[in-house]
């Protein structure tokens, strides 16, 4: 029993005994982990705080190389924006430097033309006070030297004139009785009723439209719109388009229509055509109307040698100088007394054909000779003489037949005709131009009023186009600014009213209107 509690007893020391080993074991345990660790986290610790330093210390390194590298950078940009600046400033200068010499030379050649416009100014005074003297003391001449005559005379001036007019009134007088003795025994041989009947025949045969022709031309417009586009901002497009054609546009309160107004009908229609193509365009401004300028006057070119064809196929002409053609056709936009020259010319062509059948002579030349009797009248702007010099110098020029040179010779008694040609012509002439309606005096004069003074202006030199304007109460001339300077315009403006005042007479007054432009043209590419 003692043995057992022994043993019991024993059990529960050993019990005790490793419990308190195993309390012992583990309190040692977890102090050995806890200084394990302890350990081990100082070590990671240092170590980490070894590579914080490092990868500071690495930092910093690079902080300071970014540093220096973006100074380098800064002072790099400073360097180049202050080149820049030293460039641009450099370049500011020169450029100052020649705005300021040319400003200076500007002001010398200033200084340079008043001084020369004061010398020509002097100049020019001193003669007219020389002329003035001159003719002060011509005056006086011609007023002694009346006087000598009158008193040598035995009467005066007025007498004398009078007496020597009524002597060359007689003695024409009695010329033209004896030449009219003359014609009317001549013509008695029943030699005016055959020329009326031929004369008669032919008119019968020939049904011709005899309208005279005006100076305007009406432009349908498709609504009143159009005419502030043709206008333009500041009237530019309008004023481009007088100037380039020539043609006065009248636009006033009619409406969808204006009117172009010019004497001369190749301008009309160069403008009718113009202001047609440029309404089905739609695009209207300064450039665009000098291109369609440009079309409308081939477009014309090519309608002047259509209607000299036309003329000759009407008149049974088979061959003529193609050079001939075109002047032929531009007989198309010429008038005589209203009448259009190309129509009055075939129907004359036709008339003489007729009247050469009837008397057994050749047609074909009398035809020929009557197509061609005005071609004269095609070149009456550009060279001087009468329309039958002008005529007969261009059929001989291009080796007409002599028989037609003469008919247009004769066809006005400018030279005596010397055959049944000529004197068919004449006849032709005089009919196709008698008939009621077919002419009409007062248009030609007033055309023959402003062709004059287109003639006048185009004889100065450095003049490059001119057009008489507003019913010819306006002249304006567009001159050749590298032959005529700023200075000369208001020359050319003076002499050119002068001369027109001395050599015309014309209701009323008419503005010199001298045009000098120049023009600078390029293309980038």
């Amino acid at each position: 029993m003692s043995t057992v509690i022994c043993a019991a007893a024993l059990d529960a020391t050993t019990v005790v005994i490793f419990a308190l080993v195993a309390v012992f074991t583990l309190a040692l345990g977890f102090g050995l982990g806890f200084l394990t660790r302890k350990h081990l986290s100082e070590k990671k610790i240092g170590a980490a705080e070894n590579e914080a330093v490092r990868i500071v210390e690495e930092a910093r390194k690079q902080g300071e190389q970014k540093k220096k590298e973006a100074l380098l950078e800064a002072k790099e940009e400073i360097l180049r924006n202050k080149n820049d600046a030293d460039r641009e400033i450099k370049e500011r200068r020169n450029e100052v430097f020649r705005l300021e010499k040319r400003a200076i030379q500007k002001e010398e050649n200033l200084d340079r033309k008043l001084e020369n416009l004061e010398k020509r100014e002097e100049a020019l005074e001193g003669k007219l006070r020389e002329n003035e003297a001159k003719a002060a003391e011509l005056e006086e001449l011609k007023g002694q030297e009346t006087r000598a005559l009158e008193k040598i005379a035995g009467m005066t001036g007025e007498e004398a004139r009078e007496a020597l007019f009524r002597r060359y009134e007689e003695d024409a007088k009695h010329d033209a009785a004896i030449r009219f003795q003359e014609i009317e025994a001549e013509l008695k041989e029943n030699a005016d009723e055959k020329a009326r009947e031929i004369i008669t025949t032919a008119i019968q045969r020939i049904a011709s439209n005899h309208v005279t022709e005006a100076a305007v031309s009406v432009v349908a417009l498709p609504n009143d719109d159009m005419k502030g586009r043709l206008i333009g901002r500041e009237g530019r497009n309008i004023r481009t388009i007088e100037n380039l054609t020539g043609v006065d546009l009248i636009i006033d309160d009619t409406p969808e229509a204006i009117t172009l107004s010019s004497f001369e009908p190749v301008r009309r229609e160069v403008a009718r055509l113009t202001i047609e193509k440029l309404m089905t365009d739609g695009r209207i401004h300064p450039a665009r109307i000098e291109e369609t300028v440009e079309k409308a006057r081939k477009e014309v070119d090519a309608t002047i040698k259509k209607e000299g064809e036309q003329a000759l196929i009407s008149c049974g002409i088979h061959s003529m100088n193609s050079e001939l053609i075109k002047l032929l056709g531009r007989l198309k936009f010429r008038t005589s007394y209203g009448q259009n020259v190309l129509k009055h010319s075939i129907e004359v062509s036709y008339i003489a054909g007729m009247i050469a059948d009837e008397l057994g002579i050749d047609s074909a030349l009398a035809r020929r000779a009557g197509l061609l009797h005005d071609i004269g009248k095609a070149l009456n702007h550009e060279v001087e003489g009468s329309h039958t010099k002008i005529g007969a110098d261009i059929a001989r020029k291009y080796r007409e037949n002599k028989d037609v040179i003469h008919a247009i010779e004769a066809h006005h008694n400018d030279v005596e005709p010397q055959t049944l040609v000529a004197v068919l012509v004449q006849a032709a002439d005089a009919v196709s131009a008698a008939r009621p309606g077919a002419r009409r005096e007062n248009l030609e004069s007033y055309i023959k009023r402003l062709e004059k003074l287109e003639e006048i202006a185009s004889s100065y030199q450095g003049v490059e186009t001119s057009f008489a304007i507003q019913a010819g109460r306006e002249l304006r001339l567009m001159v050749k600014p590298e032959v005529v300077d700023d200075e000369n315009m208001a020359f050319i403006a003076r002499d050119l009213a002068k001369r027109i005042e001395s050599e015309m007479e014309y209701p009323g007054q008419i503005k010199v209107h001298v045009i000098r432009e120049s023009r600078a043209v390029e293309y980038a590419k």
